[in-house]
């Protein structure tokens, strides 16, 4: 059936919830005792975890367009607190002990985030539930075993369970399973919401916002915007997939693009069709992966990569997918879900997430500069960003915490390749995705292509 979604926007959560009220740009020059460059959940939380620590404190959060424009308001809504990077990578430069112990601090960050909300007076729709991640062929089901046998081997063995392709068959239908993956401890989010909720719990702190205010340089002691200058002690960056957009940060972070869609709300005899009925937040084990939640009135949010990334590290424009991304997505959708193809795709959206150059997120603070920033999150960030928020606010304050000694701290990687390298890179790393999935739903063994392409651009 012919499908005209409304897009951008930036996302169906907004629309759902209206957009926030805009709050005032910079009033020209001012100064801060410690200036968070970016309103998104990096930023806000924390700005909220120094509050908490010290309440004098004075901190100005700066954000060029609204709290919760960028990934924060238009992500798929997993609050997973898996460990999505490589293990070996950051126990090459610490020790096996400390991965084990950023592995735990990731699987408590659901239970923090949902605990903080309720202190907050937050409603972000948290349905506390279980992740399943669906093999749809036999190399997949390869693919997903050792997946596990990976995962249990760091410590996350009491989360994880192997369902069969019957046991998965009891909790949703999806042609071709063969089993699945279930991660418990995890719960699907309303995006938005939390982001809303987040800033207002942070005016309420008495944390000052300066929305529609564009940061132009960052030097020790000094942000320059389009709207003024502010001198503060220390300045803090939490730009995630923006960070490519700041003069000198051009290479450090590559804004990989991530697109949705999602349904009108599904009939009943469709749901019965899906199954699907627990609210699990579900995706697959393809290389060129999708994620997907339930919504609570009744939709499917479908997400994926799409267009991967534009060149020279652009931006997309408001969130609008362009049209060959939204027919991929809902192609992807229709053979997961057959039950689905007659059902109206309402709203397509997209947004940029940050990939550092060995895909590994982290968290640095020079004392010297007193410059900090936390980002590189891969797509993993809704829980991500807590820990990251809660580590940066210990290290600008100096405490001695054991967040502060965590692997992925004042580790920097190195910067991407100049144009046309990292353009040609990841294109081509995603066009090998694709031809690596069309092999394996052949019935194809694990493709060789898409692992000699992992191990080539390091992830």
């Amino acid at each position: 059936m012919t499908q005209t979604p409304t897009t951008g926007g930036p996302s169906f959560w907004w629309q759902q919830t209206g957009l926030p009220p805009r709050r005032a740009a910079l009033a020209g020059d001012t100064t801060a005792q410690i200036c968070i460059i970016g309103a998104g959940y990096t930023g806000l939380w924390t700005a909220l975890s120094l509050k908490s620590a010290r309440p004098e404190l004075d901190i100005l959060m700066v954000e060029a367009e609204w709290a919760g424009f960028g990934a924060s308001g238009r992500n798929g809504g997993w609050l997973t607190g898996g460990f999505a990077w490589s293990h070996a990578r950051y126990a090459a430069t610490s020790s096996e002990a400390a991965v084990r112990a950023m592995v735990a601090a990731m699987n408590g960050t659901v239970a923090e985030i949902i605990s903080q909300c309720a202190s907050l007076g937050i409603d972000a729709e948290i349905t506390p539930t279980d992740e399943l991640l669906i093999a749809t062929n036999p190399a997949q089901w390869q693919r997903l075993q050792a997946e596990y046998q990976h995962r249990s081997a760091w410590g996350e063995g009491d989360r994880l369970r192997l369902l069969s392709a019957a046991d998965t068959a009891q909790r949703i239908t999806m042609p071709g399973t063969q089993g699945a993956l279930e991660i418990s401890g995890v719960a699907r989010i309303q995006p938005a919401k939390l982001a809303a909720g987040l800033a207002r719990a942070a005016e309420r702190m008495g944390i000052r916002m300066a929305e529609g205010t564009r940061v132009t340089a960052i030097a020790p002691g000094l942000v320059t915007t389009d709207r003024g200058r502010v001198r503060a002690e220390t300045i803090l960056r939490c730009t995630e997939g923006f960070t490519a957009a700041l003069p000198g940060h051009r290479r450090e972070l590559l804004p990989l693009n991530s697109a949705q869609i999602i349904t009108e709300p599904l009939s009943p005899g469709t749901w019965a069709k899906i199954g699907w009925q627990g609210h699990e937040i579900i995706g697959d084990f393809a290389h060129s992966y999708c994620y997907c939640q339930r919504t609570p009135d009744g939709r499917i949010a479908f997400g994926g990569r799409g267009t991967p990334y534009r060149y020279g590290s652009g931006l997309d424009t408001n969130g609008h997918p362009d049209p060959a991304t939204i027919a991929q997505l809902t192609t992807r959708l229709h053979s997961l879900f057959p039950a689905t193809s007659t059902a109206r795709i309402e709203h397509a959206w997209c947004g940029t997430l940050g990939v550092p150059r060995d895909w590994c997120a982290g968290v640095a603070f020079d004392p010297a500069t007193r410059i900090g920033h936390a980002g590189g999150y891969v797509g993993v960030g809704v829980a991500t960003a807590n820990l990251a928020g809660r580590t940066l606010a210990a290290l600008t304050l100096g405490t001695d915490d054991p967040l502060t000694r965590l692997p992925w701290v004042n580790r920097i990687p190195r910067t991407w390749e100049p144009e046309p390298l990292r353009w040609l890179g990841l294109h081509g790393t995603y066009a090998a995705y694709a031809l690596a999935d069309r092999a394996e739903a052949r019935g194809g063994p694990p493709s060789r292509l898409a692992e000699w392409v992992n191990r080539a651009v390091g992830r």
